[in-house]
């Protein structure tokens, strides 16, 4: 897997990684940057057109029966595990906070699962994560 950065998301994590930045400070940075997260393909779906108005992310479970809600730093990164699970051939590229506000709770966080840029938030670490953002002005 190519692990140079391609964007600022990546360019975070290698620099955690390498212990150039604490992860508190990588999660507060990353409220604002871009992931790409993978939806469910739809059934019967007439081209160009998309027939509900809500996308169903890629959520898995891990060992411990914890559901994992799958992001990707870039669509390219996805790549390998939508054609592995199969039906997520589409997706969204949104902030961060965005995926944050609209994520139900009890439910963990894999940022590139299995690639070295990559990063894991326990459903402790995303409350906290949330309970960072702002007052959303909708």
């Amino acid at each position: 897997m190519d692990i140079s950065p391609r964007n600022e998301l990546e360019r975070l994590l290698a620099q955690m990684h390498a212990g150039e930045l604490q992860p508190e400070n990588f999660a507060k940075q990353l409220l604002d940057l871009q992931v790409f997260m993978p939806v469910k393909d739809e059934k019967h779906v007439i081209k160009g057109f998309q027939a509900s108005t809500r996308a169903e992310p890629l959520i898995l479970e891990d060992e411990e029966g914890t559901r994992v809600l799958i992001l990707f730093s870039a669509p390219e990164r996805a790549k390998a595990l939508t054609a592995e699970v199969g039906g997520y051939s589409g997706g969204i590229l949104t902030e961060f906070a965005w995926v944050l506000r609209r994520m139900g709770g009890d439910v963990a966080i894999s940022i590139n699962p299995g690639d070295e840029l990559g990063f894991d938030f326990d459903t402790d670490m995303v409350a906290m994560l949330a309970a960072l953002l702002p007052e959303a002005a909708e």
